[in-house]
């Protein structure tokens, strides 16, 4: 759990982790250079299952390969601060990786909450919604359809032979590290809600503060990578990179759509026009799905 200036969230985030059924051996928080109360907070719950960590404001992927190299279990999970795990997350994620022992991650979905705890989304309606299992590195180049972290479990060594997250990337890099998983080995999806996403106006990757300009250089990290484009056919790799900058702009624009910010929404409505015209129409119903909360 990487943390930075976390003090309204995180110990809802804990206590999320420490609620799961199946119970959760260590909880490895990575303070990322906190000027507020999130340090002593964390201290003051006195949990011998949580280990603090400091990462001297080197970023969240730099806190989030620490906490990695310093786990002892098989699986890891990245758990933002300021979300919060459902009650049976762990304990569904585990029984289907043991019904799918050649998967190295397993993931469902989430659904989002505001800043109060308030559920604002509307995925419930989307349970019959299914995402790839198996090879998916093709359809992840093409877009993050995961999104969030907090909705899946890698095994620790296939982790470390995909190089963790590039510490380089400010944006988008979560995506990055898992195509290189993708590259590595098989994922398996579970049509479950597991996650509380929290969307605020200081989410990283939030409309209030993003652009798709920001997202773009994931997009150069990942057509530039080796082990990525090793795994891809050649013939298949530029219209991968063009679905994934329409995916990123459809993205933007949706969460343009959610904060209300509706000239940058049809603006970068017209910017994946420009990039393909058949992608258009996909985009408009992103947009609507957004406006009406889903």
């Amino acid at each position: 759990m990487p943390a930075k200036n976390a003090a309204p969230y995180i110990r809802e985030a804990i206590e999320s982790v420490f609620a799961q059924a199946s119970g959760v051996r260590e909880l490895i928080i990575v303070d990322d250079g906190s000027t507020d109360d999130t340090v002593s907070l964390v201290r003051a719950l006195g949990d011998s299952r949580i280990r603090l960590l400091a990462n001297d404001a080197s970023g969240v992927s730099a806190a989030r390969n620490l906490g990695a190299r310093t786990a002892t279990g098989h699986w890891l999970m990245f758990l933002d601060a300021d979300d919060r795990l459902r009650p049976s997350a762990v304990a569904t994620l585990i029984a289907a990786a043991k019904a799918a022992p050649r998967a190295i991650v397993v993931y469902g979905d989430y659904d989002r909450i505001d800043g109060e705890g308030r559920p604002i989304g509307r995925r419930s309606l989307l349970k019959r919604r299914r995402k790839p299992s198996g090879q998916v590195l093709e359809r992840l180049a093409a877009g993050n359809f995961i999104v969030n972290g907090g909705v899946m479990i890698v095994r620790r060594e296939a982790f470390a032979a995909a190089g963790g997250f590039d510490e380089s990337l400010k944006y988008c890099e979560d995506w990055h590290c898992w195509c290189r998983l993708a590259a590595v080995g098989e994922f398996q999806f579970i049509p479950a809600l597991l996650l509380d996403y929290r969307v605020h106006a200081t989410n990283t990757m939030s409309a209030e503060l993003r652009s798709p300009g920001d997202f773009f250089p994931a997009v150069e990290r990942v057509f530039g990578d080796r082990l990525i484009l090793g795994k891809l056919p050649a013939e298949v790799t530029p219209g991968l990179r063009k679905a994934a900058e329409v995916h990123l702009l459809t993205y933007a624009a949706a969460q343009a759509i959610r904060f209300r910010r509706y000239r940058e929404a049809f603006c970068y409505l017209g910017m994946v026009g420009r990039r393909s015209l058949l992608s258009t129409p996909r985009a408009v119903m992103s947009l609507s799905l957004a406006y009406v909360g889903i």
